[in-house]
């Protein structure tokens, strides 16, 4: 089972709806997933309240608890587990960064949010996991964008090449209790969650075949 995870030290990133599009679009490629969340808010879990669906499930967690429970998740035989994360809990999120095989570091195009990515980065690189900034909110214009990637690159941080836009239907979608693609299949905002899933499975992916090429190291020598 593979571990994503999405922190950010700073709220109103578009962690949850990220996390719970990124479930939704797992469970409709096939897999077999288990949201965990992190945040005390539970948003993700009310969502999964409203949204009722035995496919996918969403679980509260205490930060004290998460390897447990994710090993309980790995022996029950889920494919993916998706950590979602309050902001401003340094403990909480040295868990989930912990645990990761990749982490998603949701940040707005803006000065505050740049400051918070910054902390945010430091913290993931304690535990050398691979990790992206995906930018959230954007404007369809704005120098705003622009100086928020070059700052990303002089950080020496992977910049996820996907752009999260600032649509109404990732609200819509977490009110109603579904996610972005599945409000609108056809609309832009379902384009970019695909594409921000193909991204991250591929993360994963290259993940599984690094840890598969340590093991056959581990071997030769023993």
């Amino acid at each position: 089972m593979k571990v994503l995870s999405l922190i950010s030290q700073k709220g109103g990133v578009g962690k949850t709806t990220l996390a719970t599009a990124l479930a939704v679009a797992a469970t409709q490629d096939g897999k077999r997933v288990v949201m965990m969340d992190l945040d005390p808010q539970a948003s993700a879990t009310f969502w999964m309240d409203t949204r009722k669906d035995e496919a996918l499930a969403v679980t509260s967690v205490p930060a004290s608890r998460l390897a447990h429970v994710l090993a309980a998740a790995g022996d029950a035989g889920a494919d993916l587990a998706i950590v979602d994360t309050p902001p401003f809990a340094k403990d909480i999120a040295f868990e989930a960064a912990e645990r990761a095989n990749f982490v998603l570091i949701p940040t707005r195009p803006a000065v505050l949010d740049v400051m918070a990515m910054t902390r945010t980065i430091e913290l993931i690189r304690n535990f050398q996991r691979p990790a992206a900034v995906v930018l959230t909110f954007c404007p369809p214009l704005g120098k705003e964008i622009e100086d928020t990637e070059d700052a990303i690159r002089a950080l020496g941080a992977e910049l996820c090449p996907v752009r999260i836009g600032s649509r109404i239907a990732y609200s819509r979608a977490q009110q109603s209790g579904q996610a972005a693609q599945e409000l609108d299949p056809q609309g832009k905002a379902a384009g970019e969650i695909n594409d921000l899933y193909r991204y991250t499975l591929r993360h994963l992916c290259q993940e599984s075949a690094y840890d598969r090429k340590a093991a056959k190291r581990h071997a030769s020598r023993a």
